[in-house]
C-alpha cells in the first residue's frame, strides 16, 4: 500500500530528515517513492540509510548487507 511521506523541499527533510541540498533530497524521494510502489514502508532510518548510499557514504556492498538484515526498519 503506498501512503504520502513528508518532503519538505523549503528545509531540505523528508520525513525529519535532513539533507545537505536539493539535488540529494530529490534523488533519495525517488527512489523511496519508488521501493514504495514495491512494498517499502520508509522509517526515518531507512530514509538515513538511502540519504548516505546517495552521497556514497556507503557502498552498494554495504547497503545489500543492510538490506539483507533489514536493518534499516
Amino acid at each position: 500500500m503506498y501512503s504520502q511521506i513528508n518532503v519538505d523541499r523549503r528545509n531540505l527533510s523528508i520525513m525529519g530528515v535532513p539533507f545537505p541540498d536539493a539535488e540529494t533530497l530529490e534523488s533519495t524521494a525517488a527512489a523511496i517513492g519508488s521501493n514504495m510502489f514495491e512494498g517499502f514502508r520508509p522509517t526515518r532510518k531507512g530514509i538515513e540509510i538511502i540519504r548516505d548510499y546517495c552521497l556514497g557514504k556507503l557502498t552498494i556492498e554495504q547497503l545489500a548487507v543492510i538490506s539483507a538484515e533489514r536493518s534499516y526498519e
